[in-house]
């Protein structure tokens, strides 16, 4: 559905820190900063890109808005949200786990906010 997810940022350079590790974790090769000062994860799913915002003004983050990252495993879940606060970001809801949505499948979830405070999601259907 989706080609491509933007987020914003205030400082390139700390988000590949916090991307590389994050994605890392995921199995995505480090990103690329183009000569725009973007900076660009892409996989064949699609592209995450990163980028100062084109009007010049601060970035900030979606209220109410969450990216979800696709993982493998609850394993793979864990090692994004670990690699997510070593690198500078910080867990918030519930700690990683199970989640019974109420009818549909479990879900093992695990929430940070990058150091931009973009709600992250590191999300493994059961």
């Amino acid at each position: 559905m989706f080609s491509h997810i933007f987020v914003g940022s205030n400082d390139i350079e700390r988000s590949k820190k916090f991307y590389d590790a994050t994605l890392g974790a995921l199995g995505v090769a480090p990103g690329v900063i183009d000569p725009k000062g973007r900076l660009f994860y892409m996989t064949p799913a699609g592209i995450f890109g990163v980028s100062k915002p084109i009007d010049g003004k601060g970035a900030t983050h979606a209220n109410g808005g969450t990216i979800g990252f696709a993982c493998k495993t609850p394993a793979e879940a864990d090692a994004w949200h670990k690699a997510g606060v070593a690198a500078g970001g910080t867990s918030i809801e519930d700690p990683p786990g199970v989640r019974d949505g109420g009818g549909g499948p479990k879900l093992y979830l695990a929430y940070l906010r990058d150091p931009d405070g973009n709600k992250l999601c590191a999300l493994h259907r059961m």
